[in-house]
């Protein structure tokens, strides 16, 4: 990773950074994830998709705090929020949009003035729709990156929405696209195209996805790394029997949701492996998440994460981050060495 040593407006130094993938689009080596200040909505079955209730005014500042201290990419999706997310972040961004990698996704249906999560639609035709309302609420002409939302799409029908995508490409809406999937196989349906810029997958000291690193390095794309931080376990605030207000996904997790538990919070044998990589992460003087953050820059050269936030203090220790870089090669094997064990 190689680092910049231009001066930001706030005396700051600019952040390490990454380039996503094959477009040439280059991006602080962290980015935020917008899907906790989407605030809450609901799945089909009337369960929580969100991460509770949220201050959309904590919000914009949290981004704009984030902007100060270098961050230059935000990853979103139409359906976070049912739609809010994307219209904060976009109030957030205001003026500074063109300082800024935008990163949002579509393919899922939803009702915005329920806030309910409908289904998902996989036609070549929707995609054009879908990123029409999205720019609307991002209040931009144009998205850099594009991402498939529907992590078990139907290859076949994954290569037509890849062709869709190069159409969108070509008419100057979008600059790249991805997947957001934890599948190579599938991800590789959408590396076969040439504006095809990196794969959104889950990647975190507890959930390790050598396979799909492999992948990206041989495909020449980024690494986006959702729940970096392991949906907060990796923040060091939980304890055996924590628990969730209701409206927040980890109060009733899905089966994709592995390490919380309905009505028990975090799974204590999850927290057992938290507190066994503790004293790395947290050396020379890194917090916990910050430690971790940094185990993903040194697990592979094309790792974007992307935690989550909701306030300005998460946005300061996220991106507070950058400044420490990766962990050590030695720090790096001494994790590997904990874990299995």
């Amino acid at each position: 990773m190689e680092t910049n040593s231009e001066t930001t407006s706030t005396g700051a130094h600019a952040p390490y950074t990454r380039t996503l993938g094959r477009s040439g689009i280059e991006v602080s080596a962290l980015g935020f994830g917008c899907w906790a200040i989407g605030g809450p909505w609901q799945g089909p079955d009337g369960n929580p998709l969100g991460w509770g209730k949220v201050d959309d005014e904590e919000s914009v500042r949290a981004v704009r705090r984030a902007l100060d201290l270098g961050v230059t990419f935000f990853d979103t999706a139409d359906v976070y929020g049912t739609g809010h997310s994307e219209r904060v972040l976009g109030r957030a961004l205001g003026g500074r949009r063109a300082d800024v990698v935008v990163a949002t996704k579509w393919g899922n249906l939803f009702d915005e003035e329920r806030k309910v999560m409908t289904g998902g639609d996989d036609s070549p035709a929707y995609v054009r729709r879908a990123l029409t309302a999205s720019l609307a609420r991002l209040g931009t002409d144009y998205v850099d990156l594009y991402q498939l939302h529907l992590s078990d799409a139907d290859p076949e029908r994954a290569a037509l929405l890849r062709t869709a995508c190069e159409d969108l490409v070509r008419e100057g809406l979008i600059r790249a696209y991805a997947w957001s999937t934890d599948d190579p196989k599938r991800a590789a349906v959408f590396a076969a195209g040439p504006h095809c810029a990196a794969v959104q997958h889950r990647c975190n000291i507890l959930q390790d996805a050598p396979e799909m690193l492999a992948f990206c390095e041989e495909s020449d794309l980024a690494s986006i790394n959702r729940s970096p931080l392991a949906m907060g376990l990796l923040t060091g605030k939980y304890t055996p029997g924590s628990s969730h207000a209701s409206g927040d996904i980890r109060s009733a997790p899905p089966a994709w949701l592995p390490g919380f538990a309905a009505g028990r919070g975090a799974d204590p044998q999850w927290l057992v492996r938290v507190e066994a990589v503790r004293s790395v992460l947290t050396s020379r003087g890194r917090t916990l998440a910050q430690g971790a953050l940094a185990w993903l820059w040194a697990r592979s050269p094309r790792t974007v994460p992307i935690p989550g936030f909701r306030s300005v203090t998460q946005a300061e220790e996220n991106a507070g981050a950058l400044h420490f870089g990766p962990l050590a090669e030695e720090e790096l094997a001494e994790i590997k060495r904990v874990l299995a064990t």
